[in-house]
Parts: C-alpha cells; sequence; structure tokens
C-alpha cells in the first residue's frame, strides 16, 4: 500500500470513528419507557475496534514518514514539521493582517480614531511568501505519498 493510500484510510477511519461516537452519544441515555435505536454496547464495541485500527495505521504512516527521505536529503517527517511550522507563521500573520485592517466603525468625528500602525503590505508580502513555500512543500509531499510504500 502506498504512503497516500494509507492517509485516505486514516481520514476515512477518523469520520468513522466521529460518526461512531456521535452514534453512541445519541444512545446513551432514553426517555424512561423507551429503547435506544442502537445497543449502546455493540457501538462501544466497534468504536474500540477502529480506534484500535486506525492509532496501528497512524503508527506504520508515523514510521514511514521517519524514514522516507526525499530527493532534497530530508526525511518526510522534518518536511511535514517544516509545513506545519510555515503554516502556523502564516496563520499568525493573517491575524495580525486581520486586526490591523478592521477598523471599528466611528459614528462622529469626535469619537477614538484608530491607526494602523503597522506596515500591512510588509506583512502581507511575507504571508504570501510563506504561502508560496507551503504550496511547493505539498508538492514535494504529494508526489512522495504517490511514490512511497507504507511501512508494515
Amino acid at each position: 500500500m502506498k504512503l497516500a493510500e494509507a492517509l485516505i484510510i486514516r481520514s476515512d477511519l477518523q469520520q468513522k470513528l466521529y460518526s461512531l461516537q456521535s452514534r453512541l452519544s445519541k444512545n446513551t441515555t432514553v426517555q424512561e419507557g423507551n429503547e435506544p435505536t442502537e445497543d449502546p454496547n455493540l457501538l462501544l464495541k466497534e468504536i474500540l475496534a477502529v480506534h484500535e485500527l486506525l492509532h496501528e495505521l497512524i503508527l506504520k504512516i508515523h514510521r514511514t514518514n521517519a524514514d522516507t527521505v526525499l530527493s532534497d536529503g530530508r526525511n518526510l517527517l522534518t518536511v511535514l514539521n517544516e509545513r506545519d511550522k510555515l503554516l502556523s507563521l502564516h496563520k499568525l500573520l493573517n491575524n495580525i493582517i486581520s486586526q490591523a485592517t478592521d477598523k471599528p466603525d466611528r459614528y462622529s468625528a469626535r469619537e477614538i480614531k484608530w491607526e494602523t500602525v503597522i506596515d500591512v503590505a510588509d506583512y502581507q508580502k511575507q504571508a504570501d511568501d510563506i504561502a508560496k513555500k507551503v504550496r511547493e512543500i505539498n508538492i514535494l509531499i504529494q508526489a512522495s505519498n504517490w511514490q512511497v510504500d507504507l511501512i508494515e
């Protein structure tokens, strides 16, 4: 199985787990005299089985990410970490830009006037440069995901 396939299965298992948890939550209590629509004990058993499968798969994905060396010499885990760091920084810059550009409404000239004290264009350029780097990293990651076999 390719790493990309494992990532798709991981996502499916996460969605299934979420759905099962929601169904269990809806069937843990009922009005006196009524029966639950699904057996909560069976749902719990299925949740535990899916949970186990999910975490076995996650371990294999992590092992594969750590052992896969990309064309630039870095391992996939390092590249994923770099992407996460860049995404976090991008979000931070976008929040700053948003705060600097969202000015409160003034109802009259007598109210307090707010001024932006940062160079929004500079912050935006930094955010755009980071977004470009993230796109480039994503291309590298996606290409390797379809070439690398999952470590069993």
